[in-house]
């Protein structure tokens, strides 16, 4: 390592300029005073004193090779160094902080040696016997005797672990926030807006440019101001809000339902200088409020609606039957047929259902469902209509399992509907045909299909049933106004 020769005054001027741009120049600055001033102190307190430093502090000779080190070089090197034989340089495997092997003759020290000046701002990854890595910020500067010469040089290593994870940490944290779907924004205790995330733009449709720097109410509609005012102070307090369900405004003037979670910002010594706040749009869950609030009522109805639709049931199949046994069997399967229409009007949130569906259901129990035809457009049909055309269909279902082709007699059941013009309104028009091979067992006309089919039914639906009968066929005739029945699917 050459030798470059400077002037004690001249190199301390150049200490003291570096010190004004990092706290460990200022200790290596003393440091350089105290070795200059060993002779006079005794090497053995000069060596106290370094040791009594909670930084990693060695020297070494003009040959790089070390001649002291502080019990704090050596936790931070991970090793002891032989005094008089090893160099600090080549002690470690030493890298540049992008990852790249640093040669030991460009290490700091070396430089600091081989050029007589101290070596600044250069910042290594150094590895330590175990494999570990640990980021360091050195200052290496050389030591002169009376005459000026070079004799070796002091170094203070200043580990940057801690720095570079809340580094890492911070840029950590600016990622995700940066990335958040909820609009994330701070301000200080004015009220003035100092970041804004993107889903902050997202949420109110202001850049970060047209806003940082303006007050944080031109996202509070007028009728809401005081708000601001009661989150300001509760953060001068150093209380944290959650969960804080209001309205705000965008910039195109619309307002949206958001959810604020704000909480105090504090600097280094603990002082709330402002707040950070979240805003979550919460119009999804309002809406779903408003639809289960909406559903409720709806199935409030049609509860209500059904429990007078059993008391008529219960009462006209009490005045029919012929015995308890047979009133508890045909309340029980009548009952089921409106549980079956419910569970379709509740797999549709209530808006209604589908005719072949309905249809489908109320027949299957009873089996030979591959001797039903069904004929007809899509229909959607109302929540009251799959109420009362279920009950229908039970009813000649089960009168078709007594004397007709679902009690397994040769024949056929075709139901066939269609929507037509009639006075320029549409009228919904049903046919339930049954056709048996050899003949049709016919039902009292007093029972209580007959009054499901004539008059609850089509009365439900404003309109007119219709029962015609022959030896060998059933027809059941409906007409009633398209509109309370359904509508086509898709419209």
């Amino acid at each position: 390592m050459s030798e470059v020769g400077s002037s004690p005054g001249r190199e301390t001027r150049k200490v003291r300029r570096a010190s004004r741009k990092s706290s460990g120049a200022a200790v290596i600055r003393g440091l350089g005073e105290l070795q200059q001033a060993q002779y006079g102190l005794g090497q053995a307190h000069f060596h106290q004193i370094l040791q009594a430093l909670p930084v990693a502090v060695y020297t070494t000779d003009r040959f790089g090779k070390i001649t002291f080190y502080n019990r704090a070089a050596a936790e931070l090197a991970g090793r002891e160094p032989e005094i008089g034989k090893d160099e600090w340089c080549v002690t470690f495997r030493l890298f540049t902080p992008d990852g790249r092997p640093l040669p030991h003759d460009e290490c700091p020290m070396a430089i600091a040696l081989k050029e007589d000046r101290p070596v600044r701002n250069q910042e290594a990854i150094a590895q330590r016997p175990d494999g570990t890595l640990f980021p360091f910020l050195p200052f290496p500067t050389p030591l002169h005797n009376e005459a000026g010469q070079l004799v070796g040089a002091v170094n203070l290593l200043v580990d940057l672990s801690e720095r570079k994870q809340a580094e890492e940490a911070r840029h950590h944290l600016s990622a995700i926030v940066e990335s958040s779907f909820d609009a994330i924004v701070s301000k200080d205790l004015n009220g003035i807006i100092k970041s804004w995330n993107k889903g902050a733009e997202r949420l109110f449709r202001y850049t970060a440019e047209e806003v940082v720097g303006q007050s944080i109410t031109i996202l509070i509609p007028s009728d809401r101001q005081e708000e601001e005012l009661f989150i300001l102070g509760r953060i001068r307090r150093g209380e944290r809000l959650d969960s804080y369900e209001t309205v705000r405004r965008r910039k195109d003037g619309s307002l949206i339902p958001v959810s604020l979670t704000i909480s105090p910002v504090r600097d280094a010594s603990g002082r709330i200088v402002g707040a950070s706040k979240i805003a979550r749009d919460i119009s999804a869950v309002k809406e779903s409020e408003h639809r289960i609030r909406t559903l409720m009522r709806e199935v409030n109805h049609r509860v209500k609606n059904q429990y007078a639709v059993i008391l008529s049931m219960i009462r006209e199949t009490n005045k029919r039957s012929k015995s308890p046994e047979a009133f508890e069997r045909e309340v029980r399967e009548r009952i089921m047929a409106l549980s079956c229409s419910h569970d379709l009007l509740v797999s549709a949130d209530w808006k209604g259902a589908n005719l072949f569906e309905l249809l489908t259901a109320q027949i299957k129990p009873f089996g030979h469902e591959e001797r039903t035809s069904i004929f007809g457009p899509p229909l959607v049909l109302t929540p009251n209509a799959v109420q009362y055309l279920g009950i229908a269909f039970h009813e000649l279902a089960t009168n078709s399992a007594k004397y007709g082709v679902l009690s397994g007699l040769a024949g056929q059941i075709t139901v066939a509907w269609n929507v037509t013009k009639a006075d320029d309104a549409p009228l919904f028009m049903l046919t339930w045909t049954e056709r048996v091979d050899a003949g049709v067992g016919k039902a009292s006309d007093r029972g209580f299909g007959t009054v499901v089919l004539t008059r609850v039914a089509p009365d439900a639906l404003g309109g007119t049933g219709h029962i015609g009968h022959d030896t060998k066929s059933l027809i059941w005739t409906l007409e009633a106004p398209a509109d309370l029945v359904g509508s086509a699917m898709g419209d």
